[in-house]
């Protein structure tokens, strides 16, 4: 009790200064995104240029977001580890050398941009730096806002893709790597001088490989990795290929449908705070059944090509909200229910299943409208998923969430004293 009273003297000593590091957070996690979306917005023009096949164009969109979603799980280890302190600045400046190597000299062959691409994956890793930071910084009944709150950061994919291609097109090939590089190196000064970890923070002693061991043995692990598959990779999901359904179901212009998925991701990540927000209130089970409910429900509708003014438009705003929502209440419940000395490597491993889990999705609908000419049946399979995803999150989910939650909630107040297994960072 001794150092929770130490941490809970800092904490009161510096009035504020937990929200101050939230913004660092989210403003750090915001530009790390829109460097690791440069290439997507860029990959048509890439596929003209250097005559790249569909699967090719594929591949330079996808190299990044692999390698950014699986990093999750190295770094959000370090991040246990060595703090937020040390690894924003550190993941913001390995950032900088792919973005400044792919916008002076790695766009002139398919070889130059993969491996480049590769490279680039490092700045999606920031989102495991941010949670454990942000979730060490909050008492439990406010982590829930405040992680939401740097969720929304992933709205930096959407600042990627409303300017990359306008800033190419205006300033020319190097303009937006440019100037996303210096941003980032503004940002990793400003980090290091400006963040501080959470008084009281502890650092496992544990290596690296058995900390991420006990953390793939914790249930909450993989059910939080299914519950965010399916609500932040739905999200992904949509946000890539609702365009090419919009067109395609619809008859839409490019710009409208782009315009469209616009919306649904503006909604998604304003929603992202708004459902760690409401996990605070009501907890986040009733938060994460309410969301697949919904996604259910607009599934099924939408399975059926209604109109799109208004039934279709409804039922994508109302999954855009609810995965949204979703992807906060996720995170909510890992602050509570994962041990707070895990925290990060539990957020790599579910970050990295939520990344991934948006591939599957536009590969499963490809090839239902391939072999079907409808969409049909690939959203009646989201409604099916989700449903299901609903049935877990009522059952085991919520037995997981009523065993660990008190365990989770102690090291916050009381850090584990020296033989435990921690220790204080920096001693």
């Amino acid at each position: 009790m001794v150092n929770a009273s130490r941490a809970a003297g800092s904490r009161a000593s510096a009035p504020g200064s937990p929200w101050l590091m939230l913004a660092l957070a989210t403003l750090g996690f915001a530009l790390n995104f829109w460097a690791w979306a440069l290439l997507s917005p860029l990959a048509p023009g890439f596929k003209e240029l250097l005559a790249l096949t569909p699967g090719e164009q594929a591949l330079v969109v996808a190299v990044p977001v692999i390698v950014g979603s699986l990093g999750r799980i190295p770094v959000g280890a370090l991040t246990d580890r060595y703090g937020g302190r040390v690894m924003f600045p550190l993941v913001s400046l390995a950032t900088i050398v792919p973005v400044l190597f792919i916008g002076l000299a790695g766009q002139d062959s398919l070889t130059a941009l993969l491996v480049g691409g590769f490279f680039l994956g490092i700045g999606g890793t920031a989102f495991a730096v941010g949670v454990p930071f942000v979730n060490a910084w909050f008492p439990p009944e406010r982590r829930g806002l405040a992680v939401g709150v740097f969720g929304a950061g992933m709205g930096g994919t959407a600042i990627s893709a409303l300017t990359t291609v306008r800033l190419v097109d205006e300033l020319g090939t190097s303009a937006p790597f440019l100037i996303t590089a210096i941003a980032l190196a503004i940002y990793a000064a400003a980090s290091w001088l400006l963040l501080r970890d959470a008084p009281g923070r502890t650092a496992p002693t544990q290596s690296l490989a058995r900390r991420l061991v006990a953390t793939a043995r914790l249930p909450i692990t993989w059910q939080a990795c299914i519950l965010y598959a399916v609500a932040f990779g739905g999200y992904v999901a949509f946000s890539v290929y609702l365009p090419a359904y919009l067109k395609t179901a619809y008859g839409l212009t490019q710009a409208d449908a782009a315009n469209r998925m616009a919306g649904f991701v503006l909604l998604a990540v304003i929603m992202r705070p708004v459902g760690g927000w409401l996990s605070d209130r009501v907890g986040p089970i009733p938060v994460l059944m309410a969301g697949y409910a919904v996604v259910a429900a607009g599934a099924a509708v939408q399975a059926f090509t209604p109109d799109l003014m208004p039934v279709g438009t409804i039922a994508f705003l109302s999954m855009a909200a609810a995965l949204g929502a979703g992807s906060g209440a996720t995170f909510a419940l890992v602050a509570r229910a994962a041990p707070a000395a895990m925290v990060g490597s539990v957020t790599g491993l579910v970050g990295a299943a939520g990344g991934l889990g948006g591939f599957v999705p536009p590969l499963v609908m490809g090839a239902i409208y391939d072999r079907q000419g409808t969409y049909g049946p690939g959203l009646a399979l989201l409604a099916v998923v989700a449903l299901g995803t609903l049935v877990l999150t009522a059952t085991v989910v919520r037995s997981t969430a009523r065993r660990y939650e008190p365990q989770a909630a102690a090291p916050a107040v009381a850090p584990p004293v020296s033989g435990t297994g921690t220790r204080k960072a920096g001693s």
